[in-house]
């Protein structure tokens, strides 16, 4: 008897050791998965991310649009990526965009109490698990003054990702600063490559037009979607062995 629970053992051990570990992405839409890909020029860049790791993990982008990180858990996102998660994942977080959205109280947060509370919940939470949390600041927003110089609309939030990461000893990937040496880069023509800007019947997909400089086309989303894999593949998190 004792040896058959013995093989038992040794069969479901090398099973939990031979599970693929999941990277999960939490966040907003400048992160999320778009509808009819093929199509829509948005893609959020947690959508390409695929394609820059190995076979060796497996990705669940669970980031929505309208997201906050006080809204993401009310809805009950958050419950169904923690009921997953394994020693040995990874956890990538990313809010600010909604929170910001002072005239909804269902997304709200203010920057100093409830959003740092709930990005420390969530990391707390993630290595209750054991597995390793990720805080990313916000991808700017292209936003360009008449002197062609790039100026900043995320305020206090991105401020206290640092600090939050600083404090709990958090792997941390600047986002805002990539992104805005991105888009500086492009410069106000170019980089409207990255986003959304559509003249009034130039595509199918936006007959009436489009100008939005928050979200990403797949050029931008790809562009994105490199800068976070070369910071992640730096952290010597474990993460770096499945990307490509």
């Amino acid at each position: 008897m004792n040896k058959k629970l013995s093989i038992i053992f040794l069969f479901l051990s090398l099973m939990i050791w031979a599970q693929k570990p999941t990277l999960f992405l939490i966040g907003d839409s400048t992160m999320s998965n778009k509808d009819n890909p093929k199509k829509n020029p948005e893609h959020g860049w947690g959508q390409v991310l695929p394609q820059f790791f190995t076979s060796g993990i497996e990705i669940q982008n669970h980031a929505m649009n309208g997201r906050s990180s006080k809204s993401f858990r009310t809805e009950g996102r958050w419950d169904k990526v923690e009921k997953q998660l394994k020693k040995g994942d990874f956890v990538v977080i990313q809010f600010g965009h909604n929170d910001q959205k002072i005239k909804d109280s269902t997304k709200f947060t203010n920057p100093y109490t409830q959003y740092r509370a709930n990005l420390e919940r969530y990391v707390n939470e993630t290595r209750a698990k054991g597995a390793t949390p990720i805080l990313m600041s916000s991808i700017t927003r292209r936003n360009f003054n008449e002197n062609g110089v790039s100026v900043d609309t995320h305020k206090e939030y991105p401020l206290v990702v640092r600090l939050v990461a600083d404090a709990m000893k958090v792997p941390f990937v600047d986002m805002q600063l990539l992104t805005e040496q991105m888009e500086i880069s492009a410069g106000p023509e170019k980089s409207k490559l990255l986003h959304l800007h559509f003249k009034e019947g130039e595509i199918e997909y936006y007959p009436k037009g489009k100008n939005d400089d928050t979200h990403l086309s797949k050029l931008g989303a790809e562009t994105v979607a490199k800068l976070a894999t070369k910071s992640l593949k730096n952290l010597k998190t474990g993460l770096e062995k499945y990307i490509k």
